[in-house]
This record gives structure tokens, C-alpha cells and sequence, in this order.
């Protein structure tokens, strides 16, 4: 069996890692890297510290708007596809990667597996839920993370192919939280202390692409400082480019560093009182590490965060935002929550050697 794997964003690097592993041991995995994260600190860094195999292609796409950046890398991958002609196609999440590597093999009639499907948002205004709402309706195999996941499947009419099999970016938390906690370094050379800080990432376009959203966010991390948290601020490229244009705003009080790798923002997780962030991936992540999360989102598509107070939506309002904070620094710890156990990647990997729809 040949499958191609089409990977191209930070979050998805991390996904891929445990699935590739247990890929190549029984198939032949060609890696495609579209390069819509391209720079080392979101993307060569992960390849090492993940132990991802390198890429068979890298079709260098970059970045740029939505219809072009998704066109570009839906014509390279077609490219791909003609030449390796695979028994599947992997994709993953919803990124813009995720879709054109969908749609090249669905208009190849490759059968498409999507690891993460059946998430929702509910807003339409995000282009990753239309990323993932697409890619689902083309998909063979959905592989979903969540009862939740499924049953919004089944809402939609999708019953055929659908599995649950757990979530892969668990399998690389469990994995790779020890190695974590041993090589890095990131709380020393900061100078942070656990549990003496908040830690805070924004990315998504509905933040970055709207200066008044972006301000209120900024101004609530500085009103948060103010009071005499200590705010770590990794910056996202694109977060980077529009707070520059913001300049008469200021982040005083922000520790601002940039990106940083997985091995060092599980730690920063781990260790913070509580996070700040508009990112899935995140939100997942610091809950199963028993940290309080605060969404700058008005809604979430991992909904199971949100039990028992772990996660709360507070969208880009400054005074929610400031909120949210104070009151998730001020509930009593929560025990993580149960999740189904490791073995997603092992899970996926027995559905594809099955040919199972």
C-alpha cells in the first residue's frame, strides 16, 4: 500500500508524527510538505524534535492570500499525485493545506482519510471551518477525534467510512511529554518560575486580520501585566506583521519571544497558571495538562474543553478577556479530563491497511 501524506502547517506536523510512525512500518508513506509553514521556527524545528521523516516533496507554496495559496497548492499536489498515484491520500486538521490536498485526490478519484474530522465551529466566517466542512464531504475514512465529532457526522448525513479512533495530538502529548520536560530549557532561559506566569498565543486571521480585534486583545494582555502577571507573548508571523502596524499601540508589560518548538510550549503549557489562546491545538492541549484555558474566540469546536470551567470563551473583548482571567485564576484546580486512550495513530493505521469505508 502507497499512501500520501499531505502536511503543511505547524499543528499538522504534530499530528503526522505518530501516525507516520506507525504508517511506514507497514505501508509506503510519501510526505508531501506544501510549505505553507515555511520558516524553521514553524516548520524545520518540528521535523527534528518530532523525528518526522523528511518530506519526499516540498512544494514551497508559502504564504499569501486564501484563494491563492490554496489554488497554487492544490495544482502542485495534483502534480504529486499523477506521478506517485497512491493508494490513499492522508490529510489533516483544516488548514488550507488540508483542503487542496482533499480536493487533488478526490478529483483523482484517490480515496481521501481525514484525521480530525466532524469538527465544528458553527462560523462559517472562519476559513477553517469551511477547510474542514469541505474536506469531510470528499472524504473515504473520517477519523474523528470525538463522540461529538461523530455526531455531528451523522447530523450532516455522513454515516459511511466515519471512525472513532481518539486524538493523534494526544498520542504525541503523552509521547513526548517527558522528552519535554528533560531537554528543554525555555522556563531558565526566560527566567520564569512554574506557575508564575500566564502564557498567551494568537494566530487566527478573525484576530490578526481585524486591528480592533487584535488591540483588544493586546490591551487586555497589558491591563492583565499591569496588575502584576507576568504574560509571555510567542509571536506568530503574521501576529508579529500586524502588531508592527499597530505600533501606536504598544505591548508594555509583554514578554514577547518568537515562536517557539513543541518540546518548549509543552513546558510553557504545562508550567503556566493559566493560557491565554486562540488556537485548537492549544486549547486541547492545556486542559489534558490540568491548566485553565481562555479562548479569544467566540466559540470553539472542542467543546469538551469547556466542562467544569477548564476552558472559557471570551472572544477579542478586552473587559471578557480580563474577566475570564481573573476568574479562571481564582477556581479551584481541575483534575484533566478522561480522554480516549493512546492509540489513535494505531487506530487510523488499522482502518487504511483494512480499506475500510
Amino acid at each position: 500500500m502507497k499512501v500520501v501524506t499531505v502536511i503543511g502547517a505547524r499543528p499538522q506536523f504534530i499530528k503526522c508524527a505518530p501516525v507516520s510512525r506507525e504508517l511506514r512500518k507497514m505501508a509506503t508513506e510519501v510526505l508531501v510538505h506544501t510549505g505553507q509553514h515555511y520558516d524553521d521556527t514553524m516548520s524545520e524545528v518540528f521535523f527534528r524534535e518530532l523525528e518526522i521523516p523528511r518530506p519526499d516533496y516540498n512544494l514551497g507554496v508559502g504564504s499569501g492570500p486564501h484563494g491563492v495559496q490554496t489554488g497554487e497548492t492544490l495544482k502542485r499536489i495534483e502534480e504529486v499525485l499523477l506521478e506517485e498515484r497512491p493508494d490513499h491520500v492522508v490529510v489533516y486538521g483544516d488548514t488550507n493545506s488540508t483542503l487542496a490536498g482533499a480536493l487533488a485526490a478526490a478529483k483523482l478519484h484517490i480515496p481521501v482519510a481525514h484525521v480530525e474530522a466532524g469538527l465544528r465551529s458553527f462560523n462559517k466566517r472562519m476559513p477553517e471551518e469551511i477547510n474542514r466542512v469541505m474536506t469531510d464531504h470528499i472524504s473515504t475514512l473520517l477519523f474523528c477525534p470525538t463522540e461529538t465529532a461523530v455526531t455531528n457526522l451523522t447530523q450532516e448525513g455522513m454515516t459511511q467510512g466515519v471512525h472513532l479512533v481518539g486524538d493523534v495530538m494526544y498520542d504525541a502529548l503523552h509521547s513526548n511529554l517527558l522528552l519535554a520536560e528533560r531537554m528543554s530549557t525555555i522556563l531558565e532561559k526566560l527566567g520564569l518560575r512554574s506557575k508564575g506566569y500566564l502564557l498567551t498565543t494568537v494566530h487566527r486571521a478573525e484576530n490578526t486580520d481585524q486591528p480592533e480585534n487584535l488591540s483588544n486583545i493586546v490591551n487586555a494582555l497589558i491591563e492583565i501585566a499591569e496588575s502584576g502577571q507576568t504574560v509571555v507573548f510567542p509571536v506568530h508571523p503574521r501576529t508579529r506583521k500586524q502588531l508592527d502596524a499597530l505600533a501606536g499601540n504598544g505591548c508594555a508589560g509583554l514578554l514577547m519571544i518568537d515562536p517557539v518548538s513543541y518540546l518548549d510550549m509543552v513546558v510553557l503549557e504545562k508550567n503556566a497558571k493559566a493560557v491565554l489562546t486562540d488556537s485548537g491545538g492549544v486549547q486541547k492541549e492545556v486542559c489534558w495538562l490540568g491548566v485553565p484555558c481562555v479562548t479569544l474566540r467566540d466559540e470553539t469546536e472542542w467543546v469538551e474543553t469547556l466542562a467544569d470551567g477548564r476552558n472559557r470563551l471570551a472572544g477579542a473583548d478586552t473587559k471578557r478577556i480580563y474577566a475570564a482571567v481573573c476568574a479562571a485564576l481564582a477556581a479551584p484546580e481541575f483534575a484533566p479530563p478522561v480522554v480516549h486512550p493512546v492509540g489513535a495513530a494505531n487506530a487510523i493505521i488499522t482502518c487504511l491497511a483494512n480499506g475500510r469505508g
